[in-house]
């Protein structure tokens, strides 16, 4: 008889249970439907693309430029017109050409017609150098020399003997004078520095020399002029005063 009871109170119970769960259940919101997504429309594949590689840059090594062409050898056309070119051994001479003053030395003159010409240089307390030049194509130099004693003069002369006479040349040099003639006995060649008198008398045309512990000569121009005779001893006298002072060379 428990058992029954027990039964049936156990089945109540379920039976309780069971009506509380569906009424629950019928109470319970109903689940929201889930959102159906709208279809996707189809796409297209993208179409593919191809990306070069770059291009390697190029290494360009310049060519070396070709070499010209030698040009030709000039011609040298032979000079038609002359060069001068002057020099000193005392500077800043005075050069003149043609008496054209062309500059002082060291000095060149360029363009000279061929040909002579007159060179003239002078310095201060120097002879003047005068002489007569022939130019040529081309170049060409003359160096003057001041400082260097020139003398070279000559005269006919009659020498006058206690008796007589005889002609000859007297010749002189910055060494001596020097009188030739056929008269081998009236011939003599003497030193500047060997020479006691030297002087000329314009009035009576005579020359006269004397020879240091010697004899004396006197000398007169064969046309009897007294010109020449002074001319030729102011020449020599002038060189034989220098080398006497000691001066030149």
């Amino acid at each position: 008889m428990r058992g029954r009871v027990a039964i049936i109170v156990i089945a109540s119970v379920v039976v309780l249970l069971g009506g509380v769960m569906w009424m629950l259940l019928m109470r319970a919101p109903a689940a929201p439907a889930k959102a159906v997504a709208p279809p996707t429309p189809a796409v297209p594949p993208a179409p593919e693309v191809t990306i070069p590689e770059p291009a390697k840059a190029r290494t360009t090594v310049p060519k070396p430029p070709k070499a010209a062409a030698p040009a030709p050898a000039p011609v040298e056309t032979a000079p038609t017109t002359g060069t001068l070119h002057v020099v000193s051994d005392v500077p800043e001479a005075s050069v003149f050409i043609d008496r054209k003053f062309i500059g002082t030395s060291p000095v060149t003159a360029t363009d000279i017609a061929p040909g002579p010409h007159h060179l003239n240089v002078s310095a201060a307390g120097y002879d003047a150098v005068s002489q007569d030049i022939d130019i040529t194509p081309g170049p060409r130099e003359i160096a003057i020399a001041f400082k260097e004693v020139r003398l070279a003069a000559n005269i006919r002369v009659v020498h006058k003997h206690a008796m007589g006479s005889c002609t000859g040349t007297l010749r002189a040099s910055p060494q001596g004078i020097t009188y030739e003639t056929a008269n081998k006995n009236d011939g003599f060649t003497v030193a500047m520095s060997g020479i006691e008198v030297f002087e000329v008398d314009y009035l009576n045309k005579n020359l006269k020399l004397k020879v240091k512990k010697g004899k004396t000569y006197n000398f007169t121009d064969p046309e009897g002029s007294a010109d020449r005779l002074f001319v030729f001893h102011r020449d020599v006298d002038k060189v034989r005063q220098r080398l006497l002072a000691g001066g030149g060379h």
